[in-house]
């Protein structure tokens, strides 16, 4: 919402009195004197008029949770059980993922009911890095590593896959990076070298690194430095 409508509306005095109050600078938006009559303000920030409060600044949500197999990367399932299900929180209603994870693919899923944040976070122009440990029903050729940085055509999209970083841990362990999120793409780039996943888990989304001590089934709110990050 444009800030001039929003003191306007919430502050009771009109849109035209909005603007002359903006541009003499008695406003302030988060602490932080605002003169800009078109500012957009996003619901979470706090905007105060001769230092009386305008509108109360909602509450920002970002969490990070180790989900485990079977439970589905939704907010809603009329037949299983949700990562959200999982979250202890009151305002639990109003988080949407950030990226999804198959039913049976563990991990780390990130939530939030910060839009803005999401957005930035899975733009396909940041290529922020997806890093996962997969394990494999048959051993995985030395090859393969080329072939993956490569990339893969798919042809239902009738696109060829972003190079991705393949690193042999074990004859049928690897370590993946993916710079992009498609559909099934892990599983489906590992079929195009004639193998087929049989464990996957997310370990890291761009810096947000999913902590050895979170037990699958956990979840805690990320700190500043990693919303920030």
């Amino acid at each position: 919402m444009k800030l001039d409508r929003l003191v306007g509306k919430h502050g009771r005095i009109g849109r035209t009195a909005a603007r002359r109050v903006i541009v003499a600078g008695r406003v302030r938006v988060d602490g932080r004197v605002e003169v800009g009559i078109s500012q957009e303000v996003d619901r979470f920030a706090r905007v105060e008029l001769d230092g009386e409060c305008v509108r109360e600044g909602g509450r920002r949500i970002h969490v990070m949770m180790h989900k485990p197999a079977g439970v589905v990367s939704a907010t809603r399932d009329a037949e299983h059980v949700t990562v959200v299900d999982l979250i202890d929180d009151p305002d639990r209603d109003e988080l949407h993922l950030v990226g999804r994870l198959d039913r049976s693919t563990t991990g780390l899923v990130l939530l939030t009911n910060d839009g803005n944040w999401s957005k930035r976070l899975m733009a396909p122009e940041k290529k922020v890095a997806k890093v996962y440990l997969v394990e494999t029903r048959d051993v995985i050729p030395v090859g393969a590593v080329e072939e993956f940085a490569r990339g893969f055509y798919f042809h239902t999209e009738d696109l060829t896959t972003a190079p991705a970083e393949l690193e042999l841990l074990g004859e049928r362990r690897a370590r993946l990076t993916l710079h992009e999120g498609r559909y099934h793409q892990v599983k489906r780039m590992f079929h195009r070298i004639g193998n087929r996943v049989v464990a996957l888990h997310r370990e890291r989304v761009g810096e947000i690194v999913l902590p050895a001590e979170l037990a699958p089934g956990g979840w805690r709110y990320l700190t500043k430095e990693e919303v920030e990050a």
